[in-house]
C-alpha cells in the first residue's frame, strides 16, 4: 500500500494523534537504547505500510487461533450447510488473493448462532454468524464483512496488542457461542463491540480501509461496506427502542460511529480512497447473479435447529437431564418413575426422584434406602455431578443401585436383570452416562427459516408480517430487508420473509 494513502496517514502519522504510530514507537525504542531487546518486535507490515510493535509472534497467533477454532468445531458450532460454507470460503479466498498477504492461509467459517456478529481470531481464522448473514442483501456486503476481518489479520491487530488480552477476547466469544450465556451475550453480541474487537477506533478504521481496498481489487463496490455498517446501525437503533421499555442499557454496533456511517468523515475518507485506487483499471465483480439469494434461501433464522441430540440418548426436557439409551431399549416415563427396559425384558433400570437434602451425601441416601447387603461401592463424579453407586445383594438376587444429586433433586437408580453378572456393566454404563442436558440439546419451538418472495401487489411489510408468528414481526422484516424504521418495498421486489 502507498504510504501516502489516507489510512496510512491516519494510523500512526496523523497530525492529531496523541501517541506516535507503530513506526514512530519503534524508532523511539531504538533511540533510547532498547534496540537490542526490542528491535525484533518492530516488524515491517505490508498492509499498514510501516513498522509495527508486535507483542505476539505470528506462530503464537496461529496456535491461539487453531486452538479456539478446534473448540468451536468439537462443540458442533459450525453451521451444517457445506454448500453455504464453500460459498463463504470462495468469497473470502478471493479477497485474500487480493490482500497484502495473498499467500497466508485463511479459514472462513459460518457459525450456527443467531448472534449478529463476525470476528477474526488470530492466525487467519475468520467467522461470520448465520445471524448476521440474514441481514445482508448481496455478495458485496458479505465481501465487506469478510474484507474488514481480513484487514484485522493482515494488519497484525492481534499481534500488536497484549497476548493475554487477545486470548481473553477470543475465549470470551467462544464461551458465549458454546454456552449461550446472556451475560456474555449482552457484552459481545454486537458486531465490533469492545469485548470482541478490542482494537479501538484507529484499528477498526484501518480494518475498514484495508477491507475496502481488498474489495476494490477484487471487483466489489466498496460502498457496500457502508451499507453493512448502516445495517448494524439500524440494529442499534432498534435495540435502543427496545431497551427503553425494559430499562436495560442498549449495546452499540461496530463500536465506533455515533452517527450514521455515511456522516462519519474519517470512515468516508478511507472508503473513498479505496475506491479511487487504480482509477484506470476495471475489475469485473466476481458475483454470480442470484447466487447470494440462492445460498441464503432456507437459512435458519433464530435458535439453532441443527441435530444436537444423539439418537442413542434419552432426553428429559422438563428436568433437563439425559442418559444413554442402549440400542433396542425402550424408555417410558410416568408420573412416578422412568423405566428403561431391554428389548427382551431381561433387564431394566428404574429411575425415581426425590427432593435433595443438601446436608446428606449421596452415599448416605443410598445406604438409607437400600435393602440387602451392599458391596462394590464407589463414588461417582460425572459432568460436574456427584453421586454414589453400589451393588445390593439379597439372597441370590443382586441389584445395581445409585444416587446422583442434580440441582435440588436426588436421582435414585435401581437396575435389575435375569443374568445380573452379564448385564451389570450395561446398567452401570447407563448410570454413568447420566448428565445435565447441554443448552443446544434442549428442544426449541417451531424451526424457522429465511425465504425469498416477490412482493405481491398491494402487500405491505405490515400485511406480510401478519402471518409470521414471531415477536415484533414487522420490525424484524424491516430489519432483514433494510426498511427500518420506515419504508416499503415495491410490487415485484425480492424480499426476505421468515417461515
Amino acid at each position: 500500500m502507498n504510504s501516502d494513502s489516507p489510512w496510512s496517514n491516519a494510523y500512526g502519522r496523523h497530525p492529531d494523534a496523541r501517541t506516535p504510530g507503530p513506526g514512530g514507537i519503534c524508532r523511539l525504542l531504538i533511540s533510547t537504547g532498547l534496540a537490542l531487546t526490542l528491535l525484533s518486535g518492530c516488524a515491517g507490515n505490508p498492509a499498514t505500510g510501516g513498522a509495527d510493535v508486535v507483542v505476539m509472534t505470528e506462530g503464537k497467533e496461529v496456535a491461539i487461533g487453531a486452538e479456539e477454532h478446534q473448540k468451536l468445531v468439537d462443540a458442533g458450532q459450525v453451521y451444517d450447510n457445506p454448500e453455504l460454507q464453500a460459498y463463504i470460503d470462495r468469497v473470502g479466498q478471493s479477497l485474500v488473493a487480493n490482500s497484502d498477504k495473498p499467500d497466508m492461509k485463511f479459514t472462513f467459517t459460518v457459525l450456527d448462532t443467531e448472534m449478529i456478529n463476525a470476528f477474526a481470531a488470530p492466525g487467519g481464522y475468520v467467522y461470520i454468524s448465520r445471524g448476521l448473514l440474514a441481514y445482508l442483501d448481496n455478495e458485496a456486503e458479505l465481501a465487506g464483512v469478510l474484507g474488514h476481518e481480513i484487514g484485522h489479520i493482515t494488519a497484525r491487530h492481534h499481534g500488536r496488542r497484549q497476548t493475554a488480552s487477545v486470548t481473553n477476547q477470543v475465549v470470551a466469544v467462544t464461551a458465549y457461542i458454546l454456552t449461550g450465556s446472556s451475560d456474555v451475550a449482552d457484552a459481545s453480541s454486537m458486531y465490533g463491540a469492545e469485548l470482541i474487537s478490542g482494537y479501538g477506533r484507529d484499528m477498526e478504521l484501518e480494518a475498514d480501509g484495508l477491507g475496502a481496498e481488498y474489495m476494490h481489487r477484487t471487483g466489489y463496490d466498496v460502498d457496500a461496506l457502508l451499507e453493512v455498517i448502516g445495517v448494524l446501525k439500524n440494529q442499534e437503533q432498534y435495540q435502543r427502542v427496545k431497551a427503553k421499555s425494559t430499562g436495560k442499557p442498549a449495546g452499540t454496533y461496530h463500536g465506533l460511529y455515533a452517527t450514521h456511517p455515511r456522516n462519519d468523515q474519517r470512515l468516508q475518507t478511507v472508503i473513498q480512497a479505496a475506491g479511487e485506487l487504480d482509477p484506470g483499471a476495471y475489475v469485473e465483480s466476481p458475483e454470480i447473479p442470484g447466487e447470494f439469494r440462492r445460498q441464503l434461501d432456507g437459512l435458519v433464522w433464530g435458535a439453532s435447529v441443527q441435530g444436537q441430540r444423539a439418537e442413542d440418548r434419552y432426553y428429559h426436557n422438563k428436568l433437563a437431564f439425559t442418559f444413554e439409551q442402549p440400542a433396542g431399549w425402550d424408555v417410558q416415563a410416568t408420573s412416578k418413575a422412568i423405566v428403561a427396559r431391554a428389548p427382551d425384558g431381561s433387564a431394566s433400570l428404574t429411575l425415581t426422584i426425590r427432593r435433595r437434602d443438601s446436608k446428606t451425601a449421596p452415599q448416605s441416601v443410598l445406604q438409607d434406602s437400600a435393602t440387602g447387603t451392599l458391596g462394590a461401592g464407589h463414588e461417582l463424579e460425572q459432568a460436574g455431578l456427584k453421586g454414589y453407586t453400589s451393588i445390593a445383594t439379597n439372597g441370590s438376587e443382586s441389584r445395581r443401585l445409585a444416587v446422583i444429586d442434580y440441582n435440588n433433586l436426588s436421582y435414585l437408580f435401581q437396575g435389575e436383570a435375569a443374568d445380573f453378572a452379564a448385564m451389570d456393566n450395561t446398567l452401570l454404563g447407563i448410570i454413568e452416562s447420566f448428565r445435565p442436558m447441554d443448552p443446544r440439546e434442549r428442544q426449541t419451538g417451531t424451526p424457522r427459516y429465511l425465504s425469498y418472495i416477490q412482493v405481491p401487489r398491494g402487500a405491505t411489510l405490515e400485511s406480510l408480517a401478519a402471518g409470521i408468528r414471531i415477536p415484533d414481526a414487522e420490525n424484524q422484516l424491516r430489519l432483514i430487508n433494510g426498511y427500518y424504521p420506515r419504508g416499503e418495498p415495491r410490487t415485484g421486489d425480492w424480499i426476505k420473509i421468515i417461515k
